[in-house]
């Protein structure tokens, strides 16, 4: 909240956090939010041997690999939470010193960009809970931590919704650590996603703390995520299906992305909770709330990156009550439909397949991006990029092949049959600068973000086998196995919510010869191994089937569509134009024109980054070399539109007007490229180039080239 409106607010004879005579200096009652169930589970970190945003590694720790439990089989709650945080962090975050790690960013680097903060380890207490409805089906984890130079006359709050499907510590390196480095209390939640797996053989599921359990130990629906069976369908399903996993964001039955705005607003209701629960004044058994803690007296950001910014974003849309004050987010997921008349331009050129829904562009990409990989253009864009991220050419050229066969390609060879994949793709939206990462993306993301997004919309259940997909063990000899003893003990660290991941794998249930690797399968329809097109197929057909399937999922969109009316609160949102997995056509580009249509005085401001991408974590993997040479981290952005965010809330300091920012590749050599300088990523500009300036004018959203 800007100081001028703090300084009206606290004029007001009815200000929030105001109290009369009869009533303690501190306000009213600190009142436990009804929708927090179960315990609440409180730790203090000393800052030394354990820490709030390392977990007790450090930075030194957070760059090497992450570290195993004393017993593989058996970690601990505290070995679960340093493996979760460390693996969360590296997933968002590039933690390679040539990349920016330790100079332009992590947790040695201090709020004003300076390596002077050691090993950047963060006293404080953390607090975990559950929400729910009573019935243990949402269990939304909850988390605040709440650093020891947290302070009274100076309070703020972040919000760090998980990005992706990830757990509670999803979105550590991000948010998180931008609030604990400013002294925010920082207000996390899994948004009803989260690293919830069912391991349905055994009957084993996850507590809230990660400890593998028996679902017979759990009677009162404490896990994580439970699948809702019954013992005789369950007894069956594994009869039919051994060793078959269920996941809260693909077979929870809840569509829980329509509650992300819900689950972040209760992350700041819970904040305040806490916050008043260590800061309030006991009064005959009363906790009372601080008067410093006042709505009007406390800055709250809310933030994250990718599904946890769109999360923001909702939430700020939703948030009747005033909770939130700004918003400054990263490549969010966001979905919107345009008006007619409404035109997104990128220079003289109109965008026309923008703004599609997540699954609508999700399903095409799923389809096409095996056959791109093979096309003239994507090989020529693609030099460089190489290693296990590529998919097999003669199984993409099969895809190709399926493709024609259906009239869904043309092309007399696999080559031609690519380059009208691709030309179909930049057709519904993609940009040409996400070319060079289509076949790594399809690789490492696409596949499993379509199929647990299939079965959340439709709300599948996981014994429906939606599209005969199914998630397990590798398959051996046409039976899915189980996975290893030590990736069970430790999923809860090591697991991202969205399986492929800690061994659990898609696996195409209706493969020639038996269940086999998705990948790898054999498609009844062409005889050939090609990426299963029959799933592929089947995934798309969804979008618009006439079946009840179709109909829930369809229902299930719509629910999450955005509405582009943020109240009128300062937002920043930068976004990379190479996304690939999230383009901007469908997410940030069309909701700042939708948002500039719908606020007159909008304070949005939009800011688009050339040669910046969805994952900064690939940029020095070396399964995908190139993305080094290529890419700069977006990260770096998000850190820069967080502190203007804080500079405006706070000092009332001025937004720059929304821009593209140009940046700078390392070059070099693909797998590596030289060390990354502050020349390669130019700060946002206070005043840009007309050249650089996006503009909104007579309903027409203008993005330079």
């Amino acid at each position: 909240m800007s100081a001028i409106t703090r300084a009206l607010l606290a004029a007001l004879p009815f200000a929030l956090g105001a109290c009369s005579s009869s009533s303690p200096n501190f306000g009213d009652a600190n009142t436990r939010p009804d929708y927090i169930k179960g315990s609440i589970i409180s730790t203090t970190y000393d800052g030394t041997s354990n820490d709030l945003l390392t977990g007790g590694l450090g930075k030194t720790g957070l760059g090497g690999a992450c570290p195993a439990p004393a017993s593989p089989t058996a970690p601990t709650v505290a070995e679960l939470r340093t493996i979760a945080i460390c693996n969360n962090y590296k997933a968002i975050v590039d933690t390679v010193a040539n990349g920016g790690y330790g100079t332009l960013y992590g947790p040695n680097v201090d709020p004003s960009g300076n390596s002077t903060l050691g090993e950047g380890k963060i006293a404080g207490e953390e607090h975990i809970a559950y929400a729910d409805d009573g019935t243990g089906k949402q269990n939304v984890t909850m988390m605040v931590q709440i650093p020891s130079s947290f302070s009274l006359d100076n309070p703020c709050i972040v919000t760090a919704t998980s990005s992706g499907s990830r757990g509670v510590y999803g979105a550590i390196g991000s948010a998180g650590e931008w609030g604990l480095k400013h002294a925010c209390a920082v207000a996390y939640t899994d948004k009803g996603t989260g690293n919830g797996g069912h391991d349905l053989t055994p009957n084993k599921v996850y507590s809230m703390q990660g400890v593998r359990i028996s679902v017979s130990d759990d009677p009162g629906n404490a896990s994580i995520f439970t699948a809702n069976l019954s013992a005789t369908d369950l007894a069956a399903f594994n009869a039919a299906f051994p060793n078959r996993w269920a996941y809260k964001h693909a077979h929870s039955q809840q569509n829980p992305e329509k509650d992300w705005g819900r689950d972040t607003l209760r992350a700041v209701e819970f904040a305040f909770y806490m916050l008043n629960q260590k800061y309030g004044e006991n009064h005959d058994g009363t906790m009372y709330k601080q008067e410093k803690l006042a709505l009007d007296k406390v800055i709250v950001i809310a933030s994250s990156v990718s599904n946890g910014a769109g999360a923001a974003i909702a939430a700020a849309e939703q948030d009747t009550a005033g909770l939130i004050d700004g918003v400054a987010v990263a490549e969010p997921n966001l979905y919107v439909t345009l008006p007619a008349g409404l035109t997104v331009k990128r220079g003289s050129t109109t965008i026309t397949g923008g703004a599609k829904s997540l699954y609508d562009y999700f399903t095409i990409a799923n389809l096409y991006e095996p056959c791109v990989s093979v096309g003239t253009a994507a090989a020529a864009n693609s030099a460089g990029i190489a290693g296990v991220t590529t998919p097999n050419a003669a199984i993409a050229g099969n895809r190709c092949a399926a493709l024609a066969a259906r009239g869904l390609v043309t092309g007399g060879s696999a080559v031609a049959q690519g380059d009208d994949a691709l030309a179909r793709m930049l057709a519904a939206g993609w940009e040409p600068e996400a070319i060079p990462f289509m076949a790594s993306h399809y690789s490492l993301a696409v596949p499993a973000v379509t199929v647990s997004y299939a079965n959340a919309y439709s709300k599948a259940s996981v014994k429906d086998n939606l599209c005969n997909y199914s998630l397990g063990g590798t398959p051996a000899n046409g039976v899915a196995t189980a996975i290893a003893a030590t990736a069970a003990a430790q999923l809860f660290g090591t697991g991202n919510g969205v399986p492929p991941t800690s061994g659990i794998n898609i696996i195409n249930n209706s493969s020639v010869g038996g269940a086999a690797l998705d990948a790898a399968s054999v498609s009844v329809s062409t005889g050939v191994t090609d990426f299963n097109v029959d799933g592929a197929l089947c995934l798309r057909d969804l979008q618009t089937a006439q079946t009840l399937v179709a109909t829930t999922l369809a229902q299930s969109v719509a629910a999450t569509k955005r509405t582009g009316n943020l109240r009128g609160k300062p937002t920043i949102i930068v976004h990379g134009r190479s996304d690939t997995l999230l383009p901007v056509n469908h997410t940030s580009r069309p909701y700042y024109a939708l948002n500039k249509s719908l606020e007159p005085t909008s304070k949005l401001a939009y800011y688009e980054v050339t040669n910046a991408q969805h994952f900064d974590a690939f940029i020095d993997n070396p399964a995908a070399p190139g993305y080094d040479s290529r890419l700069v981290p977006l990260h770096r952005y998000f850190i820069q539109a967080m502190d203007l965010m804080y500079a405006n809330l706070k000092n009332g300091t001025a937004i720059p007007p929304s821009q593209v920012v140009r940046t700078t590749p390392r070059g070099g050599t693909a797998g590596a490229a030289p060390a990354i300088t502050a020349a390669n990523v130019p700060p946002i500009a206070a005043a840009p180039t007309a050249a650089n300036a996006i503009t909104f004018s007579a309903n027409t959203l203008t993005i330079p080239d």
